[in-house]
């Protein structure tokens, strides 16, 4: 959604269009690669500092694994003393390592064995980074332009293809070095080269009160092709939090759902893109494992044809194998059989590419507030297929915005689907001025995509079971209620709330692979039932203005023999005949304590032999028992 910003596309009519040239298809093949970069000086304040930032790596190599691990992840140490090789020092051969700088993990796909070195790491940082690693002689300052310099070779170089590469340095310094020195503006020279290289820089303050003006401000404006005064100072906790999390930005930030066309009239459209408002959570897809070594069984499907002979037996002339796109369909056409394949019937399946398409306009008052047919979606512009898509989409939606009117129109979100009648409502971005949640920037300026609902979507129910005045309530009880609902109320936090069942697998996934457990409360975290309870404490005695409740209707007896039904359990064995010490010793020998109740084998134990066990013993129990006294 960063292509789409409505300050920056100020007038339809400004720009001249023989300026514009027409863009190419944006590549959305590749991997994604972030390359953290810890400077050395956060030990200088404490080991806490470099623990904290470390801690955030930790998160987001987990996060990571569990939601893509194709992405890259490396790390770096900057301006440190010493410059160990890392495990797999043969990474490092044809790249230039300059001073002060030690590469602990090149660019590499996350593993388990590389998120246990980084463990382990962890495990002994506080007495063994000082030694291992140590700080930059005399100032702490190494060279920021060859640490640059290094982090580009290293994307470069990381063997595969990158869609999204970033840089993301942890610091608490504001300059790497003076303003006076050659070295200061040798840094700002490589901004440049971030820029033609297309890699993001982002510095993740360390501490809250970081001072962008001394050397990142005008790095940063530089590296990113943008006015210093368009440059603003973002929340240093909010960084924190997105670097850690980066499931979060997999789920809403990395791809749209899909892009189409939207047809306002004859001869004229515009290229949108839209994506949910909130993603489902993507499980692990299942797979079959051997026993013996836990390999992955992986199946191949095959299709088989084969031919019968003309004389009506069931013999096979031939039989061959086919690939599934050599597939055909058959039909019965006028007594002779048609074939088609499944080209021809993708094609059909194909007609149409996925488009919306204007009807008209309506006021929004005759829009209800909430639709429960389907969630809702969200659509904002870019120019990758019609150059002007976003100055177009700029006056449709400040238009409606003005004159409060929302656009219905039929859409086809993809391929081999049914077309929807859909509303536009136009929305804006709240303002976060207060807000510190990094979720409530996922929501931006542009159309809300609302589907309507349908005549098969509404149901017929008939409220006049409950809804009468047979079961009004009385003012006092109500005003009762009113009252335990205004003390029961809950401060409901989204941002707190993550899927439990996918937080349990996720859970249980790291507690076998890495042997570390995860908080899993869940709706814990929201609900404190304790001080619930105290809040409406003091109303429970006006509670007794209800009458008593009912008292559960007691179960049904059993039926009669005699009426056809089945009839309780009767006694095997009579009780008189229990009473002969000699019966019961030929019981014993026979085995056949079995055939008598729970109840006769309590007598038989307080009769004979003085003995009283507890009601809730079993049979088996009592007849081993009775066995063992008789012995």
């Amino acid at each position: 959604m960063s292509s789409w910003n409505p300050e920056n596309d100020v007038d339809l009519l400004s720009g001249s269009e023989d300026e514009e040239e027409v863009s190419m298809k944006r590549d959305f093949h590749g991997r994604e690669a972030i390359l953290f970069v810890v400077d050395a000086n956060l030990q200088t304040a404490g080991v806490e500092r470099l623990l904290e930032a470390l801690n955030i790596i930790r998160t987001a190599f987990v996060s990571g694994m569990l939601v893509n691990d194709k992405d890259l992840i490396g790390l770096i140490f900057a301006n440190t003393k010493h410059s160990p090789p890392p495990l797999e020092a043969s990474a490092l051969d044809n790249i230039v390592m300059p001073d002060n700088c030690a590469v602990f993990l090149p660019l590499r796909q996350l593993t388990k064995p590389i998120v246990e070195h980084y463990l382990e790491f962890m495990g002994g940082v506080e007495t063994q980074f000082a030694d291992v690693y140590g700080l930059a002689e005399p100032d702490g300052c190494g060279r920021f332009d060859l640490m640059i310099r290094l982090c580009i070779e290293m994307l470069e170089k990381c063997g595969k293809k990158l869609n999204n590469a970033k840089i993301a340095y942890l610091t608490d310094v504001s300059t790497p070095h003076p303003s006076s020195s050659n070295h200061f503006q040798a840094a700002l020279q490589k901004a440049s080269d971030l820029e033609g290289k297309e890699f993001e820089f982002h510095v993740i303050p360390m501490v809250d009160d970081f001072d962008y003006e001394p050397f990142y401000k005008e790095f940063i404006t530089l590296s990113r092709a943008i006015e210093l005064d368009a440059f603003q100072v973002p929340d240093a906790q909010m960084l924190r939090e997105i670097l850690a999390d980066r499931k979060l930005k997999q789920d809403f930030l990395r791809r749209c759902l899909g892009h189409f066309s939207f047809y306002l009239g004859p001869n004229l459209s515009m290229s949108v893109q839209y994506y949910n408002y909130f993603q489902r959570r993507a499980y692990p897809r299942k797979v079959q494992i051997l026993r013996r070594d836990n390999s992955v069984v992986r199946t191949k499907r095959v299709i088989t044809v084969q031919k019968q002979k003309d004389d009506g037996s069931q013999d096979i002339e031939h039989e061959y194998q086919i690939k599934v796109t050599d597939g055909w369909y058959t039909c019965s056409v006028g007594g002779k059989d048609l074939r088609i394949s499944t080209e021809l019937m993708n094609r059909v399946r194909n007609l149409h590419k996925p488009q919306m398409m204007l009807l008209g306009f309506k006021h929004r008052s005759s829009m209800p507030e909430v639709s429960y047919s389907k969630p809702s979606n969200f659509m904002y512009p870019d120019d990758q297929s019609i150059i002007g898509s976003k100055r177009l989409f700029r006056a449709l939606w400040e238009r409606c915005l003005t004159r409060d009117k929302i656009a219905i129109c039929l859409f086809m979100c993809k391929r081999k689907s049914m077309p929807r009648y859909v509303a536009l409502v136009p929305v804006e971005a709240p303002d976060n001025g207060e807000e510190k949640s990094y979720r409530s920037l996922l929501c931006g300026d542009g159309f809300k995509i609302v589907y309507l609902p349908e005549a098969k979507h509404i149901r017929h129910i008939d409220m006049q079971d409950w809804n009468n005045t047979e079961n009004t309530a009385e003012d006092k009880k109500v005003e009762f209620f009113k009252k335990v609902i205004k003390k029961l109320r809950v401060d409901y936090q989204p941002n707190l709330i993550n899927d439990p069942s996918l937080d349990a697998l996720q859970a249980n996934l790291l507690a076998l692979s890495l042997d570390f457990s995860t908080d899993t409360k869940g709706l814990d975290n929201l609900l404190d039932t304790s001080q619930l309870d105290k809040r409406i404490e003091k109303l429970l005695p006006d509670y007794e203005m209800f009458a008593a409740e009912a008292e559960p209707p007691k179960k049904r007896a059993a039926k009669s023999a005699s009426t056809g039904e089945s009839a309780p359990k009767m006694a095997k064995i009579d009780d008189e005949h229990l009473k002969e010490y000699d019966f019961v010793k030929g019981l014993i020998k026979d085995k056949a304590l079995t055939s008598c109740t729970a109840t006769q084998l309590q007598f038989i134990l307080q009769h004979h032999f003085d003995v009283t066990m507890p009601k809730s013993s079993t049979k088996a129990k009592m007849v081993a028992k009775i066995e063992e006294l008789q012995n």
